[in-house]
């Protein structure tokens, strides 16, 4: 694609965005149903299943950059989709309910659960520090002490998520009080959807169709963009971070509205943090696709990136603790500053980048 105009780059890109937004709707809305009638989440492996059909777009361009040998583009999009997912929780809060009246959305979904999953966000990112200071050359059977170290941590935090929905010795069970109900999992219930009345297998069908479509649109994605940002003359950090990242958060921006809508705030936020403890376990997908350490390799804006997630991240556990009912510009005090911190943090990457 590198021959191809830019033009002509762009309208394909698009196309792939909007393929991934509506095969990411699809893939929400089917897995929902496969969860109650498979009973999935009430199981860690139910977890792991729902973690991996909401990042398939990233799954897709980190296996696609991996074995192009574009990892800059693979740990970009990695570390920049935390950073720009988090930040969709900002678009949720603005735009998911309006009003005078309206809390903020932190008021709203406070819960403990949330702060554990904000928790287990921080600590895999911990460890994507932790593990771009080792040698480059520590790879046992195309697998490196951080990224298994990465897994583990993550599959640890879904473990305490899951004991944490069934009970906490807190009052409420962990819940504040006005707070919307949080049942156990990441994942809401769609009680509207016409997947309902289908059988099983046709669902499951959906589901397939949407999840090859999805990875087939995330490898466009990835040829298509890169190509671009070589046009445009932008690194593959500051691409992967921003553009390809937003094209990804497509289906988290949709379905979160959604589920605000449907009065599930919580459960809104325990999306966009599930996923994001998930995407950092790419990097050990990364690792035995291309059978290299990615990294001890992390450039300054791969760590700037992590620790830039990390405190947006951090902004929002504080907010869901304190619970401040102040709005400002249509949102949450939270909201406001996480927006701000992500502006300034973009502008600092584009400085390291340049």
């Amino acid at each position: 694609m590198e021959s191809w105009p830019l033009w002509l780059l762009a309208v394909v890109f698009a196309a792939a965005a909007a393929v991934v937004w509506v095969a990411g709707i699809q893939l929400s809305k089917t897995t929902d149903v496969l969860d109650d009638r498979l009973h999935l989440g009430s199981a860690l492996g139910g977890l792991i299943v729902l973690a991996v059909a909401t990042n398939l777009p990233e799954i897709a361009i980190t296996v696609s950059a991996a074995i192009s040998g574009n990892l800059d583009v693979a740990v970009g999009n990695i570390l920049g989709g935390i950073a720009i997912q988090t930040v969709v929780i900002v678009i949720l809060d603005a735009f998911g309910k309006r009003g005078r009246d309206v809390d903020p959305l932190t008021y709203r979904a406070a819960s403990l659960v949330l702060v554990l999953e904000a928790i287990t966000v921080m600590a895999v990112l911990f460890a994507v520090i932790a593990g771009s200071q080792l040698p480059g050359d520590i790879v046992f059977a195309r697998l490196t002490p951080d990224v298994v170290l990465i897994a583990a941590l993550w599959i640890v935090g879904l473990m305490l998520v899951r004991r944490a929905g069934k009970h906490l010795p807190w009052h409420e069970n962990g819940h504040s009080p006005g707070s919307t109900p949080h049942p156990s999992g990441h994942r809401r219930r769609a009680p509207e959807s016409p997947h309902r009345e289908r059988s099983t297998w046709r669902v499951a069908g959906v589901f397939v169709a949407a999840a090859v479509a999805t990875l087939a649109a995330g490898v466009v994605l990835e040829r298509s963009g890169d190509a671009a940002a070589g046009q445009l003359g932008l690194s593959g950090v500051l691409f992967g971070a921003t553009i390809l990242a937003l094209a990804t958060s497509l289906p988290e921006i949709s379905t979160g509205l959604q589920a605000i809508r449907q009065g599930d705030d919580n459960l809104a936020i325990s999306d966009i943090f599930g996923g994001n403890a998930f995407l950092p376990v790419l990097f050990l997908v990364a690792t035995v696709v291309s059978g290299k350490a990615v990294l001890p390799d992390a450039s300054a804006a791969d760590l700037y990136l992590t620790a830039l997630a990390g405190l947006l991240t951090l902004v929002y556990a504080v907010g869901l603790i304190f619970r401040s009912r102040k709005r400002v510009g249509g949102m949450g005090v939270d909201s406001l500053v996480v927006l701000a911190l992500y502006l300034v943090g973009v502008a600092g990457l584009i400085v390291i980048s340049a």
